[in-house]
């Protein structure tokens, strides 16, 4: 239980800090006065997002197969987060610059090296990344806490309660210590291989039922 509850505590720790991270990197191109707004839109769905996964992704991974495919989709979430842990110190900046508003690398603008764009593309960005991260929270804290139903009450009002209050801190902690967000993904592949092994249990017995008929 206690395991459960360390990886459970990692994972949404890295997932708000990274989450954030994104809606910083999808806001900087936009002026100060429509990127504050932009960035607080993109916090509150997020939070509402992880609010609506935590209803149904719980009694979706009881079905047959879906604890598999759920832990095929962290599988792909391991992988985007190892790329993003690779982008340049230039997004980076621009990202927490966006967030905190302020000027981390002193060269007179905030999130200065970032593309312009529009409002509308800007909150679509947001949007589209707040669905996808969303719900790869809620998968990793369902297929960590699986066997525990207190450990994943808290690991999913945490998730909650750090993207509503702590995102742009623990962005802030993560581009500041690397290190914590390499663990991160490391807990989330541990996880995603655990779900898929479970997963690929459940599935094997109807697969050679289904053999056994033809």
């Amino acid at each position: 239980m206690l395991s459960a509850l360390l990886q459970v505590i990692i994972i949404d720790l890295v997932l708000a800090g990274d989450n954030a991270i994104v809606i910083g990197l999808a806001a900087a191109g936009l002026p100060k006065e429509q990127r504050n707004k932009a960035i607080l839109i993109g916090i509150i769905a997020a939070t509402v997002l992880r609010i609506a996964f935590a209803g149904v992704t719980t009694q979706l991974l009881q079905m047959v197969g879906l604890l598999l495919a759920g832990g095929i989709l962290l599988l792909w979430v391991c992988w985007k987060m190892w790329r993003e842990l690779r982008t340049t110190s230039e997004q980076e900046h621009d990202a927490t610059e966006a967030l905190t508003g302020t000027d981390i690398d002193a060269d007179g603008a905030i999130a200065g090296h970032a593309k312009r764009k529009t409002f509308a593309q800007a909150a679509w960005q947001i949007l589209i990344a707040d669905v996808t991260m969303s719900l790869d929270n809620v998968l990793a804290v369902a297929g960590a806490a699986r066997d525990y139903p207190y450990v994943l009450i808290f690991g999913l009002v945490l998730s909650i309660a750090l993207m509503g209050v702590a995102a742009t801190f623990i962005a802030r902690l993560l581009q500041n210590h690397r290190w914590i967000a390499y663990v991160g993904l490391a807990v989330i592949l541990y996880v995603s291989l655990e779900m898929m092994y479970r997963g690929a249990l459940e599935v094997w017995p109807i697969i050679k039922s289904i053999a056994a008929l033809q």
